[in-house]
This record gives structure tokens, sequence and C-alpha cells, in this order.
């Protein structure tokens, strides 16, 4: 309840967790029935990067900053794969941002771009002051409903969707620290129980690599038949003073997900890396590939700069 995302908006893990939402999305977008959005955590949709909370970070100095100016990081615009062009493109089109960046959209602004008409989208957020902004924020989109309440609970009565098809993002503040991914695995498991065909994507932050590892063990356990992960380090995961990296899980990931990813992955290596360039992880933990007699499965080669663990 005291987590304010505006102090973190467009940094680093921001970038990684929105441009796999927009792969997501695209991913179900493939198909013509509607599909629906869940976020568990959807805070309050938009944030001003000249406001006294990102001023006061600068956190997207390192993050969406060095995706557009090449003095700010190691490339320019010019070098980004289409997924991360396309998803730049979105963020510029917004209003504000005519003369520059000005606004960072949150996960429910970016799903409301991305998806149709014919598209639903139920965003949960239990603080009542980015609850009101959302609701403000989509006062006139009838697509995208608000519900002031935990989103891990809210899970129970959203799940399935209507339409059957879609994603749920859960991306908690982790104020409970460890105790979130126990949070995050029972609700989980309930949903997967109602939904089992509905796609999960979990963001999780990266300090000490042994406070992750039971997650991770966790969900390639978890039953599902696909659990893919993607991870962006900028710095050695071996430090809990500060946030050295970030992943996303993703139970039941689309046909060719990995693929989608695997360019922009290695881009934002190269555009984010601080001290040193930024390592990045890209790999199955859980596939039906795992089922094929030993015979016929080889283990796979993964792209120079990641890392098996």
């Amino acid at each position: 309840m005291n987590y304010r995302h505006a102090y973190h908006a467009g940094n680093f893990a921001d970038v990684l967790k929105h441009a796999v939402l927009l792969a997501l999305i695209e991913a179900l977008k493939h198909k013509p029935a509607p599909f629906c959005v869940v976020d568990t955590h959807a805070g309050s949709g938009c944030y001003a990067l000249d406001g006294m909370e990102a001023g006061k970070t600068g956190e997207y100095k390192d993050g969406i900053a060095r995706l557009m100016f090449p003095d700010l990081g190691h490339g320019g615009g010019e070098t980004l794969p289409p997924l991360l062009r396309r998803w730049l493109d979105s963020i510029l089109a917004l209003p504000g941002n005519e003369h520059g960046l000005k606004l960072y959209p949150g996960s429910p602004l970016q799903a409301a771009q991305a998806m149709r008409d014919t598209d639903s989208a139920q965003l949960c957020e239990l603080h009542p002051e980015e609850a009101a902004r959302l609701r403000e924020l989509f006062r006139r989109d009838t697509r995208m409903h608000v519900h002031g309440r935990n989103g891990y609970e809210a899970l129970k009565a959203l799940l399935p969707p209507r339409e059957k098809r879609g994603l749920v993002l859960i991306d908690p503040p982790y104020e409970a620290q460890e105790a979130e991914y126990r949070l995050i695995e029972q609700a989980l498991k309930e949903a997967l129980q109602r939904w089992p065909t509905g796609i999960y994507a979990v963001w999780y932050p990266i300090k000490r690599r042994s406070q992750v590892q039971p997650f991770l063990r966790w969900l390639a356990h978890c039953g599902a038949k696909r659990v893919l992960r993607a991870e962006l380090l900028v710095h050695g995961d071996d430090s809990p003073l500060r946030l050295n990296g970030s992943g996303m899980a993703i139970v039941n990931a689309p046909w060719q997900l990995d693929e989608t990813l695997r360019e922009p992955l290695r881009a934002l290596a190269r555009l984010l890396g601080q001290e040193q360039p930024a390592q990045w992880t890209l790999d199955w933990l859980a596939t039906e590939a795992a089922a094929v007699p030993a015979k016929s499965a080889k283990p796979a080669r993964l792209p120079p700069g990641t890392r098996r663990r």
C-alpha cells in the first residue's frame, strides 16, 4: 500500500515487462476471437516523467530514454528490432508526448493501446488514490473495467473471463519481499484450476538469485505444459541493496513467443547495460518437448549472452 510506481516508471524493468506484454497481446491478436487482459496490480495507468517522483529517482533515464536518445545510452531508436520499434512508437503517440517523452504509460494503458475494440480488460488496484486515477483515465473507454480490490482475490471472480481467451498479468510491488512469491504461487495454483488454458505473465525482481530460485523451481513443476522465462540483468545478481535485474515468467506461453522475444532481448541487453554489458536469459522452465523420448530430444543451443542456471 506504500508503493508508488511513479518513482520507477520507465526504468529498465518496465522496458522488459512492457515489451513482453506487447508481444503477448500481439500473439493473442493473431486470432479474430476477442480476448481479455486481467491486470492484478494495475497502478494508476500513466506516469509523468517530468513529475516530482520520476525526477527524484531518474530511473527512466537508464530505461526507456536509452531506447530514444543515443547520448543517454548505447544506441538509438534506429537500431531497434521491429517489436521494440512498435512499442516505442506507441508510447510516443500518446497525447502529451508530441514534443518529447513526458508521459510513460503503465501496463493498463499500454494494453488499451494494443487491444482491439472487441477486446476487454479487467484492472485491479487496491490503493484508493491509484484506483481513482485509473478510473479517470479510462472513464470513456468501455473496454476497460476498474476494480478497487485485491488482485489475487479478484482472480477468483474474474476467471475464466467470458471471452475464454486472454492473459493475466501479475505484477505486484513485492512489498512482502520473498513472501510475495508464496502469494503468487497460491494465486496461480487456483487460477490454473479455474482457467487452465489462460496465459499468465508474472513479473519478478532480481536482487539475489537465491531469492528467486525457489519460485522458478515451483513454476517448472506447476503443472503447466509450457513456462517460458525471459530475464535481463544490468548488475550482478548478488546484492539485496538494489534492483539488479528482472524477469518475466510466462505460463502457457503462446507458440513461438521465444522466437519473438529473442532479438528484442538481445537489443535490450546492448542498450540497457550499465557498468558492464547486460546479461539476458531466454529459456523454457517447462516445455512439452520435455515429454519427447531422450533419443529424439536435443538440448537447445542458447544464443550468445545467455546463461543456463
